[in-house]
């Protein structure tokens, strides 16, 4: 072999066996698969497939972990897309008008977790059969459209007793809110009448949409009857004060003085209520009628169930401001009774001072004469 041959042959083995060492003694790893240590997207849709008997009053209940939710519809059978929102908190999701009876529906629910995979699961769910009896009748106290004083209570009533067990389920299906928001709390006075209101008098020109989604909702051994809602707007600002002390009544309009007049409250027999109460209607005529007498009355503002009217007592004007001799209502000469009627609105505070007795709770909307924090309590 010449010496060219054998310095050819030479770099060649060099070169192997340099290759067979470096792959030898190479120190770096080969990629290796990593698991992910995100959690898939957990979801729970209520109510389960499958149901039947469902209360028209249902909610989709929604429980969502490790994601949240992206797409929500509610169908009938007919493929018909009912409307709704979800609750603040997100717990569920509320149609817009209760369920029909006896109807099929489809509930889906898609999720998105965190690693951006998606989640969809339906419900399917058959609402209960139209209960037979009577039901418990109630009455939402708004009229659509309408304008109301800045302290107009939410009241609801019903024509018969829920019973304590089943007032909270009542309350979950009553809804408010306010434009700008003003957050309120609800309060049971008895057992036929709730009421909301926010911790401060209404801010002029508020606009409120309530709602009392009650058809289907299990009070007792009955059910509620309807689904009703109002939206209304809040007027001017106007308070009445009126104090025994002085035999006065004072009319604040955005807390200005604007009118005073001479009253003549209830007799020791019959005294007037001292508290917080609301004007709760207006009528330019009516009969009184009691055991003891019945009187035509002009430009009545009721503020209490028991039967406490601002009206025109042209009779009693001797009185006014010197005696009380009412049953009592709180006397007024007759223009200054028109006077008010013209001014005032359902629902515009008056405050009574000074009387012989306190003013019992919920005789009348009598949110107002509880302090906040026992109130929303």
């Amino acid at each position: 072999m010449t010496g060219l041959r054998r310095s050819a042959m030479m770099l060649v083995v060099l070169a192997v066996g340099a290759q067979l060492g470096l792959s030898a003694c190479d120190g770096a790893k080969k990629p290796t698969a990593t698991k992910s240590t995100t959690p898939p997207v957990g979801l729970v849709v209520t109510p389960p497939a499958g149901n039947s008997g469902v209360p028209v009053s249902t909610e989709i209940g929604t429980k969502v972990t490790d994601g949240k939710i992206t797409d929500m519809s509610l169908t009938d059978a007919t493929g018909q897309r009912v409307a709704g929102e979800f609750r603040e908190d997100g717990a569920a999701w509320v149609p817009a008008t209760t369920l029909r009876y006896d109807t099929a529906y489809t509930a889906k629910v898609t999720a998105v977790g965190k690693d951006n995979k998606a989640v969809t699961h339906e419900s399917r769910f058959t609402t209960m059969a139209k209960p037979k009896g009577q039901a418990v009748t109630s009455e939402l106290m708004l009229t659509n459209g309408g304008t109301y004083g800045v302290g107009m209570p939410i009241v609801v009533e019903f024509g018969s007793d829920v019973p304590e067990q089943s007032r909270a389920a009542v309350q979950q299906r009553l809804f408010v809110k306010s434009d700008p928001p003003q957050p309120g709390a609800w309060r049971w006075f008895g057992g036929k009448q709730v009421m909301y209101r926010p911790e401060k008098y209404w801010q002029p020109g508020t606009k409120i949409t309530a709602r009392k989604a009650l058809d289907g909702v299990r009070i007792g051994d009955r059910y509620a009857d309807e689904d009703a809602s109002a939206t209304v707007t809040i007027g001017r600002k106007l308070v009445i004060d009126i104090d025994n002390a002085t035999k006065q009544l004072s009319v604040y309009q955005n807390d200005a003085l604007v009118k005073t007049a001479p009253v003549s409250l209830g007799k020791s027999s019959t005294p007037t209520s001292s508290g917080n109460t609301v004007i709760m209607s207006r009528e330019a005529y009516t009969v009184f009628r009691t055991p003891e007498y019945t009187a035509p009355v002009q430009f009545a503002m009721r503020l209490t169930w028991g039967g406490q009217y601002i009206h025109a007592a042209p009779w009693s004007v001797g009185d006014q401001g010197r005696r009380n001799v009412s049953h009592g209502c709180t006397n007024v000469s007759t223009d200054n009774a028109r006077w008010l009627y013209e001014q005032t609105l359902v629902g515009d505070p008056v405050t009574t001072r000074n009387t012989e007795v306190g003013l019992d709770p919920g005789d009348g909307w009598t949110a107002w004469d509880i302090p906040w924090e026992q109130y929303k309590a």
